[in-house]
């Protein structure tokens, strides 16, 4: 009942008509980039609706599960050409084709963490302090072993037609420290959001999960995460 309470609160007091996702939970599993592990199908499918005209043409999903270790989250999207020259991790990725995760596990605290893969599978891993709407990201420290974020591409192109690319991410709670609310555990309520920018045409189109009509760092208006 207090769970039930708390959770009302939350949406009532911070989100305005914002989307609510069911995180499930399952045993650590291989990636291979493409979801084909059966654990995937303990998620549902959740859209990426398409946030301005150029958007509209190349539908985008994903799926979200998470372990006694880390969040699991695979994200796909049509494509027609890959559009990045970022050939290293920790670039301004966001420049060309790109996922974006974002986690805000604690929403009475102004600080969350936000993952980057792009087709090429190059990396921007951030944590950011976000106070009165000026934010930047620090990034993480001694990022390595069972710190660093397991991730695996995919890409399927067609000469001439549409194809896809998907990204398959595993981010260890151990990276998230010290954020609060940190390791998930059922009926706990996060906040975050999920993001898609391509340049295919020079210009940038865009998806999130959560309406964001400005920045995608507006975390007031993220969607909420409800741990089973």
């Amino acid at each position: 009942m207090k769970f039930c309470f708390f959770l009302l609160l939350l949406i009532s007091s911070t989100i305005v008509a914002q989307d609510t996702l069911l995180v499930q939970h399952v045993p650590d599993f291989p990636m291979d980039g493409q979801a084909n592990h059966p654990a995937w199908q303990q998620s549902k499918w959740y859209p990426l609706p398409a946030r301005n005209e150029l958007a509209k043409e190349l539908d985008s999903r994903f799926k979200i599960l998470y372990s006694d270790k880390g969040m699991y989250v695979y994200l796909e999207g049509k494509d027609q050409k890959i559009s990045t020259s970022y050939l290293n991790d920790f670039e301004d990725l966001y420049k060309a084709d790109v996922f974006e995760v974002f986690f805000h596990p604690n929403p009475a605290n102004p600080l969350y963490f936000e993952y980057e893969i792009n087709p090429l599978e190059k990396e921007l891993v951030l944590m950011v302090p976000n106070l009165q709407g000026k934010f930047y990201g620090w990034l993480p420290w001694h990022y390595e072993g069972e710190r660093k974020v397991q991730k695996k591409v995919s890409i399927k192109h067609i000469p001439g037609g549409m194809g896809t690319w998907s990204a398959e991410l595993f981010i260890p709670f151990t990276l998230l420290t010290p954020l609060e609310n940190v390791p998930a555990k059922p009926g706990m309520v996060w906040k975050g959001n999920f993001c898609r920018l391509d340049y295919d045409t020079g210009k940038m189109a865009k998806w999130s999960w959560s309406p964001l009509p400005g920045t995608f760092h507006d975390y007031k208006k993220y969607g909420v995460f409800v741990f089973k």
